[in-house]
């Protein structure tokens, strides 16, 4: 029999509430005072844990800031697959876009803390990419990786705008493209039929 979960510490469930919300409903909308009321706290006992709004949307994307699990597939397959997770992700009823560039458009440029951590982020992303293209012998990884995740970060724009979930998949042919340019051997997979988007949780 498995141990019973862990009980969340106070800190724990501030903080994924604020995720929730901060995700949802925007960083800007959403104040420390509906968090503190949504986790059933005082905004005193918030901030023994975050002693700022600054430093909660801080720690808000630290907790985004996942990175790729390791894989024993192939390369090029572990590449093409980023965009198999994009089409599920953009089916799903809460998806909202990239935290980050989410971020960064609603606290705009001057706000060093979170451009910086945005943009590690998407570095990370794109060091993943180009990875996997070293390990393929791709002579112009570096930049062939900025053509991926300029794909990536693509097709989540135009998802938000279609409310389509083949954005991902379209992304994935434009890929495929690259790589064979590239010499790189991506088969002849056959296409599945494209995944059919939830209707949405409303605002």
């Amino acid at each position: 029999m498995a141990p019973p979960p862990t009980p969340q510490t106070m800190k724990e469930r501030i903080l994924e509430t604020a995720d929730k919300l901060f995700y949802l409903q925007g960083i800007r909308a959403i104040g420390v005072d509906t968090i503190a009321a949504e986790v059933g706290i005082s905004k005193r006992t918030l901030y023994n844990h975050f002693p700022s709004k600054d430093a909660l949307i801080a720690a808000y994307l630290a907790r985004r800031f996942v990175q790729p699990r390791p894989s024993d597939k192939p390369p090029a397959e572990q590449i093409l697959a980023t965009f198999d997770s994009l089409e599920r992700r953009f089916a799903a009823k809460d998806f909202r876009g990239c935290p980050f560039v989410n971020a960064v458009a609603e606290l705009g440029p001057a706000d060093r803390a979170v451009k910086k951590i945005a943009i590690a982020f998407k570095e990370s992303r794109r060091v993943w990419f180009r990875d996997r293209l070293n390990e393929l012998g791709v002579a112009e990884a570096d930049a062939l990786a900025t053509q991926l995740v300029l794909l990536v970060d693509g097709s989540i724009a135009q998802d938000l705008v279609r409310d389509d979930p083949a954005m991902a998949r379209a992304a994935k042919e434009a890929a495929k493209v690259l790589l064979r340019n590239a010499g790189v051997d991506v088969g002849d997979d056959v296409v599945k039929p494209a995944v059919k988007r939830g209707k949405r949780a409303p605002h």
